[in-house]
């Protein structure tokens, strides 16, 4: 694996790290909800997901991983759509994409 490969895959971990570092034991969507600080550090670390993808891609086109133009999608709409990104989805991704990620990468690297 190419080393910033490796280095943009370490950052994933890291942000997804944080991310379920900021939510609470239980993961209760209203706490979330009314959690300002929380949803914008969760958001911001989604938007350091989208865009280490978008680096892997634009050197590895084919790279294997699963969702990946969706993950790059999802950046892009949380920095230009901000204001159509609801707290359900971001929800979502953190509930149910988020630990499917960080099982992906967690495997990638450890194969390096």
């Amino acid at each position: 694996m190419q080393s910033e490969i490796k280095t943009w895959l370490i950052d994933i971990q890291q942000s997804i790290s944080e991310i379920n570092s900021f939510l609470p034991i239980e993961k209760d969507f209203f706490h979330f909800k009314n959690d300002l600080k929380t949803k914008r550090a969760i958001e911001r670390n989604i938007e350091i997901i989208g865009e280490a993808v978008s680096r892997i891609l634009k050197i590895n086109s084919s790279f294997p991983l699963e969702n990946s133009r969706k993950i790059v999608d999802t950046r892009n709409r949380i920095i230009h759509g901000y204001d159509s990104v609801s707290e359900e989805i971001i929800w979502s991704i953190v509930v149910r994409d988020i630990p499917q990620l960080k099982e992906t990468i967690d495997q990638m690297l450890k194969e390096d």
